[in-house]
């Protein structure tokens, strides 16, 4: 542990960088998974068209080497003493970018993105895709093969990469360029920093943040062949795997049953599955949780995008002044006197699926306050968190073991004693909300990852 200087050992320390959706933080971590430094800073969004929601690429570079350089200096150590380096990132956002040059063909395209929803909708109810699963539905008949199952009930959604990818390379002519070139790679945000970090050497992603894009084929555990054949995805842009859902490990949801839930932006609530991946008929997603070394171990996922976003709006509407005030609101009055809020603001993802749904108050009346308003708000999110539990429960069939919860918005008292209630089941608060810094250091040292120089 560490190395040898005049006769002194240095002691070594992880270092683990979280780049969410609003900030990117980092933490240096002592062999006993103490903080010992810290750096945040802000993460820009961009917005240039009504539905386009983007960030810079080269901001985000700089953001991830201004945390590090931050945290290093604030624990009082020297960069030589990092062992291991661990990244957890928002896994749909992605950009595409020359491979001899670097340069980045297009800001980076977020998850929150609905640019490529009107392409969703006619996907979704194409003469293709259901012959696709007409025919993949007689296959499973036959076969009774689970991926010809997964394949039948297939369904595209403006969160997973393909059709936001598709209508890059519909409307930007040199990414076209590029790929009938051989010249452009496509990567999430995990593989563009992997690429900055190398200086161009390596164009990777794990597998994790591969099955989290709607192109990889976790039952083969490859990008899907099929499903770019189908719409015209170039494979050659996209990375290699390499070993490697940070939250889930952090929090040690190791066995089948364990469920995890991240409220941040968003919220992210996922089932340990144990060694086979789950076909869902209602939206759930199967991800790769982790691999390392042969054993996988899959995960089924489902999320609703508007959580922290719903709160942040009703900040800026001036419904209350600090974030922590909002439990108080609502626990001040007795209900939501007949008011609901539809947490809609990037459609309803699982079980509903209508990327199109939008934001709402309904049943508001003259005696409507604003602490009825912030308890609308917050009660959207634990029904929210409902619809997902009471859908995963259902569909996967697994006795739910642990419950565990992470993410910010996981210290609002009202939401996590509703949730709590709604479920009829004990959650864990995590102390640290911080989830996802903490396990991309777990999967790190697990892992033996080397650190890059920083300079």
């Amino acid at each position: 542990m560490g190395s040898h200087k005049n006769g002194f050992r240095k002691e070594g320390f992880i270092l683990s960088v979280d780049i969410g959706t609003t900030s990117i933080r980092c933490h240096v971590y002592d062999k006993v998974a103490s903080i010992r430094g810290s750096c945040t800073t802000k993460v820009e969004i961009l917005y240039p068209q009504v539905g386009y929601v983007e960030m810079n690429p080269d901001a985000i570079w700089n953001g991830f080497i201004r945390v590090v350089k931050g945290a290093v200096q604030d624990a009082g150590i020297q960069m030589h003493q990092i062992e291991a380096l661990g990244i957890s990132t928002q896994r749909g956002t992605f950009t595409t970018w020359d491979r001899k040059t670097g340069v980045p063909f297009h800001n980076l395209i977020s998850w929150q993105d609905q640019r490529a929803a009107e392409l969703v909708k006619a996907w979704n109810r194409s003469c293709t895709l259901k012959v696709i699963h007409g025919v993949m539905k007689l296959v499973y008949f036959l076969s009774r093969q689970k991926r010809c199952l997964a394949a039948s009930l297939i369904v595209f959604s403006t969160q997973h990469v393909t059709m936001r990818l598709i209508w890059v390379l519909t409307h930007y002519k040199q990414v076209c360029q590029a790929v009938s070139e051989g010249n452009c790679f496509f990567g999430t945000i995990d593989t563009w920093l992997l690429f900055k970090l190398t200086k161009g050497r390596l164009h990777a992603t794990d597998y994790s943040n591969a099955s989290s894009t709607g192109i990889f084929d976790s039952y083969q555990m490859c990008w899907s062949q099929l499903l770019c054949s189908m719409v015209s995805l170039p494979l050659s842009i996209f990375p290699k795997m390499a070993d490697q859902q940070a939250a889930m490990f952090g929090e040690c949801c190791f066995n089948p049953g364990d469920v995890k839930i991240t409220m941040g932006t968003g919220t992210f609530m996922d089932i340990n599955t144990g060694c086979k991946p789950h076909t869902s008929v209602a939206g759930l997603y199967p991800l790769v949780g982790w691999k390392i070394g042969s054993e996988v171990v899959y995960l089924a996922e489902g999320n609703a995008a508007d959580t922290g976003t719903a709160i942040n709006w009703a900040q800026k509407l001036e419904l209350f002044t600090d974030v922590q005030d909002t439990s108080a609101m609502a626990y001040s009055v007795p209900d939501s006197d007949g008011v609901c809020f539809v947490p809609s603001f990037s459609g309803l993802q699982a079980p509903l699926n209508d990327p199109k749904a939008c934001a709402s108050f309904m049943g508001l009346k003259p005696t409507t306050t604003k602490c009825h308003l912030v308890r609308a708000i917050l009660e959207s999110v634990s029904f929210r968190n409902m619809q997902l539990y009471d859908t995963m429960h259902r569909e996967t069939n697994i006795p739910i073991t642990k419950i565990r919860v992470d993410g910010g918005v996981s210290a609002n008292n009202f939401v996590m004693q509703l949730t709590a209630d709604l479920f009829g089941r004990k959650l864990s608060r995590m102390q640290h909300h911080e989830m996802s810094c903490l396990g991309a250091a777990f999967v790190a040292v697990t892992l033996g990852l080397v650190a890059f120089p920083l300079k």
